[in-house]
């Protein structure tokens, strides 16, 4: 019986920005990380729930395939907008601030109380 080794290849690690849209430098990746949270509480809400897709959908305004993609994280298609009304037809309050930053860019970020 013989016995091989395996050698093990070095691992390259990159230290994240925090915003992996960024890292993985796409196109406008601040906005792409606040749909991608958004989308998430709309998951979350649509799960705790107990909503079926269709029922989620009547909800919603749209058909079962766009909860579907909603539901696996594929948001590219709705727009901030749109997630944000369909928070607010699943009962939630979005507040929108906008303040003064002392970085030369400032930051989008979401907060769910």
């Amino acid at each position: 019986m013989s016995m091989t080794t395996r050698t093990k290849k070095p691992v390259r690690i990159e230290h994240s920005s925090g915003n992996v849209f960024a890292d993985l430098d796409l196109p406008h990746p601040e906005q792409e990380l606040l749909k991608a949270r958004l989308t998430l509480h709309i998951y979350r809400i649509i799960k705790k729930r107990g909503l079926t897709q269709a029922e989620a959908g009547k909800i919603l305004g749209v058909k079962q395939p766009h909860v579907s993609a909603l539901m696996r994280n594929r948001s590219g298609n709705f727009s901030v907008e749109c997630l944000t009304e369909f928070l607010t037809a699943l009962g939630q309050d979005v507040k929108i601030t906008v303040r003064p930053t002392r970085k030369v860019r400032g930051e989008v970020s979401v907060v769910v109380a």
